[in-house]
């Protein structure tokens, strides 16, 4: 292993682990009323961060890089597909009940 691969993967461990933390502690101050609107408005994310994932499982080259890229593309795919079907069970709470 290349010392400049090496700082890389540490680069990119280093983004991720601000990335989660960052993440954990904006939407653990969000409050429950605004649950909703956040998840409905973030599910473009979703979509772009699937986009990246295809984007990073195209580009890889080893067997290992593939693995990883594939699994990013599954989880990212089922991260966007959750957003969209929690977002649905929600709005339907708001419709009024013909009975």
């Amino acid at each position: 292993m290349t010392p400049e691969l090496a700082l890389t993967g540490f680069v990119a461990l280093y983004i991720f682990m601000l990335a989660a933390f960052t993440g954990y502690e904006i939407i653990g101050k969000v409050p429950a009323i605004l649950h909703t609107p956040l998840m409905s408005g973030s599910n473009f994310v979703h979509g772009i961060v699937l986009v990246g994932a295809m984007v990073a499982l195209g580009h890889a080259e080893s067997i290992t890089g593939q693995v990883i890229g594939f699994i990013g593309v599954v989880l990212a795919a089922g991260n966007a597909v959750g957003g969209y079907v929690v977002t649905e069970r929600m709005l339907e709470m708001f419709k009024s009940s013909k009975d």
